[in-house]
């Protein structure tokens, strides 16, 4: 397309230069279309969105509204994500687009998870500029978060390849709702892929979060067995998810499904969105969520959202020395060697660079 065709059609449709093409989807007749990207696969009708609303039928072909519509960006410590065993330290260039395709009641960022791309602020950053930006920044990664990632993967997939053609990494913090295909073509692309599981129930799925606990641990078996360096986040919400049998059951499917390297992180819940009335979660039940998960073998298990408490380190499964000590979102000391607990040798699972 010249330039003159693009301006015209930009003044006939302000949301032009953000639309593509969307993957994953099958065509249906009477120009229907199956969303394939998600788990939900809706059916959606000619001028109708998906569950998401950053994806529109428009005469049988399926648009992302979101590409390169960047409605939040920030550097952040790349221990916010939090990812604690990769490249400890550094900072990630973090940005999101409008919607996501779940509605967790306790989203943090709700004003943009649950919006339409029309109903907030966006800017214009193309793949390119977007890793000429981080590189810029001195970010080592680019994250893709805040919302939800895998309703703006077009704009995930195509950042991340420009990305690494500029050397900078990509990290995606994702609630792992979706489907097989998509997921292994992502895991080409990323080097780095946290995942909220929110509960571990299907009660708690289908109440708090109107999704499936089922096809979230299919993709965390898969993201393992592709080798992706994944992290787990276990928001614990106090009297809906943080029974002994849910903490102790995520704990136990951790070990058994993914191995005992995987970091488990148990985050305090803060009142917000639909759970206002809540209390904060008591700092015992992370610890006893920890001991439950250090009981089950589980290498390096972690109290989040709790600043300056132990449970936050890094400590070696083998002298139990710390090897990387934290303060919030602060390096404190970092007692590595390529990889290795400088105390006694051993092998520190993670990307320490």
């Amino acid at each position: 397309m010249d330039r003159r065709s693009f301006l015209a059609l930009a003044a006939a449709d302000p949301g032009a230069q953000y639309t593509a093409e969307a993957k994953f989807y099958e065509k249906l007749p009477y120009r229907k279309i199956k969303c394939k990207l998600c788990p939900r696969e809706c059916v959606v009708d000619d001028r109708e969105r998906g569950y998401c609303g950053v994806r529109e039928n428009r005469g049988g072909v399926y648009y992302t509204l979101v590409h390169s519509r960047v409605c939040s960006a920030h550097i952040d410590p790349i221990e916010k994500k939090p990812l604690f065993h990769f490249y400890p330290g550094t900072l990630a260039f973090s940005l999101a687009t409008a919607g996501c395709n779940v509605n967790c009641k306790m989203c943090q960022n709700w004003e943009i998870s649950q919006v339409r791309p029309e109903q907030v602020r966006s800017t214009y950053l193309p793949p390119r500029k977007l890793a000429e930006v981080a590189a810029q920044s001195r970010c080592t990664s680019i994250a893709y978060t805040y919302s939800e990632p895998v309703v703006f993967y077009e704009y995930m997939a195509d950042a991340a390849d420009a990305a690494r053609a500029a050397g900078v990494k990509s990290a995606v913090v994702t609630g792992g709702y979706i489907q097989e295909d998509p997921l292994r073509q992502l895991c080409r692309r990323v080097d780095a892929i946290k995942v909220d599981l929110k509960g571990f129930s299907e009660k708690f799925y289908r109440e708090v979060v109107n999704g499936e606990l089922k096809p979230v641990l299919n993709a965390l078996a898969s993201i393992r067995k592709l080798g992706m360096w994944t992290e787990i986040v276990y928001l614990v919400v106090p009297t809906l998810n943080d029974s002994d049998a849910e903490l102790g059951g995520a704990a136990k499917w951790v070990k058994a499904n993914l191995g005992p390297d995987v970091p488990l992180h148990f985050t305090r819940f803060h009142p917000e969105y639909l759970l206002k009335n809540l209390p904060p979660t008591p700092v015992k039940t992370l610890e006893r969520a920890k001991a439950m998960a250090d009981a089950e073998g589980l290498r390096y298990a972690y109290v989040g959202n709790v600043p300056g408490h132990p449970g936050e380190n890094t400590y070696c499964p083998k002298c139990r020395r710390a090897v990387v000590e934290r303060t919030g979102f602060t390096i404190r000391s970092l007692r590595l060697r390529k990889g290795k607990c400088e105390s006694c040798q051993e092998t520190i699972a993670g990307v320490w660079g």
